[in-house]
């Protein structure tokens, strides 16, 4: 632990590295992280933090929010923002061989809306999944960005399986909306020469930081990587930086600004715990896995910053 991994950009970003790692700032404001346990059975998950660091369960652990959609009534990776209205808006994976995704939104993270599917794949017959959705709210374009993970057999450069993992082969596509009752067709985000999934997204000084797994079997990559854009729907560079993490099977990567610091949250799925890597310059990542700490069973979620007086409301409503 403590290790430094370099990663080489094709482009130059330095900001300040003054001050302490860990947040130490804003008392009106609280960490919150959204997650699924197990298979995803139960729905929603809430964990909260004052530092980045330490991590409690909101509920006892227990769900907040039951899955009611999908052919397996599952709710997985949800990924959860504030977004252009001053609404949250929540995606998630229904199942595992979905061609839609699950969507609901709230104005204060405790009432939600009803809970819909977004057919973004059914127009792919041969489609196999819809995985791990995300959501960014473009500011330029005043829209929201929905990408996920779609393996759609024959279609993109073949990747050594190994005889592993049922032949999976997976890309980045998207949607965008502005309503989330009217979208896009959907389209292709992004085809590096490798199985990709887990994709999210940091704005930051004016470029956006695509954090993704690479997915390849054999031989096992497993790790997380990062391309740049200047424009939130790309294009990013097909060649990637190299892992960030480390000697470790990770993926569900989920960025947030510290203080100074960008974290970078992660599952460490066969470890069954969670780990994290931090930087200041977005070019030396400094693995403090060993620093976190999680509720029991965390799986796939997404991090993000509240003001006190939701997070005190929220957490009322569990007590």
């Amino acid at each position: 632990m403590g290790r430094f991994f370099l990663i080489v950009f094709t482009v130059a970003l330095i900001f300040s590295t003054s001050g302490c790692q860990s947040y130490s700032g804003d008392s009106e404001m609280v960490f919150l992280f959204s997650y699924f346990t197990g298979r995803g059975e139960d729905g929603l998950h809430w964990a909260y933090s004052e530092d980045g660091l330490h991590w409690e369960a909101l509920n006892q652990g227990r769900s907040v929010l039951s899955p009611q959609v999908g052919k397996d009534s599952l709710f997985r990776d949800p990924c959860v923002i504030k977004g252009g209205d001053g609404r949250y808006h929540m995606v998630w994976t229904t199942g595992w061989t979905d061609p839609y995704i699950g969507y609901a939104s709230s104005s204060d993270l405790i009432h939600w809306s009803a809970q819909k599917t977004i057919p973004v794949m059914k127009h792919e017959p041969t489609a196999r999944n819809s995985w791990a959705p995300e959501v960014f709210f473009d500011k330029k374009r005043e829209a929201y960005l929905i990408f996920w993970a779609t393996t759609i057999p024959g279609l993109h450069s073949p990747i050594d399986h190994g005889g592993k993992e049922d032949g999976y082969n997976h890309r980045m596509y998207y949607v965008t909306t502005r309503d989330f009752e009217t979208f896009s067709d959907t389209r292709m985000f992004y085809n590096p020469d490798f199985s990709v999934i887990d994709c999210t997204i940091l704005e930051k000084d004016g470029q956006y930081y695509m954090f993704l797994k690479n997915e390849n079997p054999n031989p096992p990559e497993k790790n997380i990587r990062i391309a740049i854009a200047d424009d939130p729907a790309g294009p990013y560079p097909l060649e990637v930086s190299g892992p960030v993490t480390g000697d470790y099977w990770a993926e569900g990567p989920t960025p947030l600004v510290v203080g100074d610091s960008v974290y970078v949250y992660f599952d460490k799925y066969r470890e069954h715990k969670y780990g994290a890597v931090r930087s200041r310059d977005m070019k030396y990542w400094e693995d403090v896995s060993a620093q976190v700490s999680f509720p029991d069973g965390i799986r796939h979620g997404t991090a993000l910053v509240v003001e006190r007086s939701v997070f005190e409301k929220l957490k009322k409503s569990f007590e």
